[in-house]
């Protein structure tokens, strides 16, 4: 195929759908649809603030079935399907769309044990030398218990399946490893929790990596850091996320080579000995320790908020690199370039997240959002009134850009001041870690 029909097959993607509802697929249809090619982007089922970009609008299937997207996909005419979330990676999702001829970026059931399955990443990890925790896996409460004994320290609990960012304890004293895993063989977690992992404790900061991959080759993104934690100084219950930043300034071009180099290029590598086509992203949550950068973990999508906050920094081409990658072939894509701008990301969320969020709330948004500042919708819906209300646990994203990071989280936290809702809850210290002007 000459480059001259590689740039007329990167020319038909015209129509967009992004499966998902919260503020990742927002973002990520925000990103999209600066690509001056692209006609139309779906998303289903979307949230309340879908509709309020260019080119986006939500759709709102009959049901979320299989068989009702792969109807909607093709009387649209969808050139591009994206697979947002980790449910329904891990479900097939992506399988059975592509069974039916569409075109998808996310990969298969299979590979998505890379995050629905702990254990299986881990052996994953041990097969292809990739530097990780060492660590131990049962279905038997009384067995981790035994563990932790014959260990004699506390450990880190994790659920073996997909918990919504919430089945990890990071334990301080051997009591609360027991607590943890008394909760997770509780039920909490559902069948999540059928298989424990118990993981020796590694020190050092985190920080989120993204590759964009056709199951062959990767593209690494810019890397970002995220904080888990609910409350200011990095305190309180473990969320989905109450902010970001990028580029984290934890890794430089020469620590992302070598991060490329033994963990995902390695990574890829044991996928494709398992017979798997890995199309889609892989993330690496990592811990720089003091031997080198180690994994904590796997995910088969965008992190929620890292994806916000690096969305504003792909390049228009990035609708193509995706395409690239679905169609088996990002050689042939454009170079996906990088703003040289800092972003910043601010999480709101309602009143009892992350255990009992309150909904049903009017949101008053008095900022307009302009090319350094997006507002990125996660919890929210239209009500039958017409009003824009709370329907979930984190409700918006304000992500910033400026020249430096003290310039981006300025601009954050002042337009936070110009929306509310009952109960709005947020960190006033995300980003502490670049923040010359933070105090604590």
């Amino acid at each position: 195929m000459t480059r001259t029909q590689d740039h007329e097959r990167l020319s038909e993607l015209k129509k967009i759908l992004i499966v998902g509802s919260g503020g990742r697929e927002n973002s990520i249809a925000w990103a999209l649809a600066q690509n001056k090619n692209i006609q139309q982007i779906y998303v289903c089922p979307g949230n309340g603030g879908t509709s309020s970009y260019k080119k986006c609008v939500c759709l709102k299937s009959k049901s979320e079935s299989e068989a009702s997207i792969i109807k909607d996909c093709q009387r649209l005419k969808i050139d591009l399907v994206i697979i947002g979330p980790e449910d329904p990676l891990a479900a097939g999702l992506a399988d059975k769309l592509r069974k039916s001829g569409l075109i998808v970026f996310g990969p298969c059931k299979e590979g998505a044990k890379l995050e629905a399955s702990k254990d299986w990443a881990k052996t994953l990890m041990i097969d292809n030398n990739i530097p990780t925790a060492n660590y131990w896996t049962t279905e038997s409460e009384e067995e981790a218990l035994r563990i932790l004994e014959s260990y004699g320290g506390p450990l880190v609990i994790k659920a073996d399946g997909l918990a919504a960012g919430k089945g990890v304890t990071v334990c301080k004293t051997i009591q609360e490893s027991k607590n943890a895993i008394e909760e997770v063989f509780s039920g909490k977690f559902g069948s999540a929790g059928k298989k424990i992992i118990l993981e020796e404790k590694i020190e050092g900061p985190e920080v989120s990596i993204f590759a964009l991959t056709d199951g062959e080759k990767l593209i690494v993104l810019p890397p970002a850091q995220d904080h888990k934690r609910l409350l200011d100084g990095d305190k309180g219950p473990n969320t989905g996320g109450m902010g970001a930043y990028a580029p984290a300034t934890l890794v430089n071009q020469d620590d992302l080579i070598e991060i490329e180099e033994q963990i995902l290029k390695p990574t890829l590598k044991g996928l494709q000995n398992k017979g798997i086509k890995y199309i889609g992203v892989i993330y690496a949550g990592l811990m720089l320790t003091s031997s080198g950068p180690k994994v904590i973990e796997f995910n088969c999508r965008f992190g929620d908020p890292e994806c916000q906050a690096l969305m504003p920094l792909m390049g228009e081409e990035l609708a193509a690199v995706l395409f690239s990658c679905a169609l088996g072939e990002l050689e042939k894509s454009p170079k996906l370039s990088f703003k040289n701008t800092c972003s910043a990301c601010v999480i709101a969320a309602s009143q009892g997240y992350p255990e009992n969020p309150k909904k049903g709330d009017i949101i008053d948004i008095q900022i307009e959002p302009n090319p350094s500042l997006q507002i990125f919708h996660s919890g929210t819906k239209i009500n039958q009134n017409d009003n824009l209300i709370t329907s979930g646990g984190r409700v918006l994203s304000v992500v910033t850009q400026g020249q430096n990071f003290n310039e981006a989280f300025q601009l954050a936290y002042k337009s936070l001041n110009k929306i509310n809702f009952k109960g709005m809850h947020y960190r006033k210290d995300v980003g502490y870690q670049v923040r010359n002007n933070y105090s604590g």
